[in-house]
């Protein structure tokens, strides 16, 4: 048996498992376990873009997002969960441009928007161009886009591995795994 020693590992390479990989690497030494290679993960299968209320193209607010996002939950969601995804859904976006996301542009350069389901004007009850997309490979963009970083910030990878157990040895020293 092979012994590792992490600061910080997670469990799950999809886009909030390379996203999380990637925070935690900025100050420790982190692992990633998947049971599949990054790149696969079922993130790679979302076409439609993300819905973050730029107003690049028209007027648009995170309000609007919000409003929309728990109509489309039949008022079952966490709105005050829903209002903050809607707030940081962009600052997350200019993320992921940074970081070198290629998102079609607009003529004069900035990130297009098209209009999907359930985006609205909460004014004019009409559809609002919100989704910011990479061709219809949004989802595959993600994934590439964070696993190149977690490379570049030297974030360890096991895939192909099956988690097993966790067990806590001492709360104050960490967690052993087992995969």
């Amino acid at each position: 048996m092979k012994t590792h020693q992490f600061e910080v590992v997670v469990v799950g390479a999809g886009g909030a498992g390379l996203m999380a990989g990637l925070y935690a690497s900025k100050t420790a030494k982190t692992a990633v376990i998947s049971k599949l290679y990054p790149t696969r993960s079922h993130t790679g299968t979302a076409q439609g873009g993300i819905g973050a209320a730029l107003g690049n193209l028209e007027e648009d607010h995170p309000e609007w997002h919000t409003y929309d996002t728990v109509k489309g939950s039949d008022y079952l969601g966490d709105q005050d969960a829903i209002e903050f995804m809607c707030n940081e859904a962009i600052p997350a976006v200019y993320e992921l441009e940074h970081m070198g996301l290629p998102f079609d542009r607009t003529p004069d350069g900035k990130i297009a928007q098209r209009p999907f389901g359930g985006h609205t004007n909460n004014v004019t009850g009409k559809p609002v161009r919100r989704a910011c997309y990479a061709a219809d490979r949004t989802g595959h963009m993600i994934l590439q886009t964070l696993y190149q970083q977690c490379i570049k910030n030297n974030v360890t990878f096991f895939d192909e591995f099956q988690v097993i157990d966790l067990l806590m040895v001492n709360p104050h020293t960490g967690v052993n795994g087992m995969a």
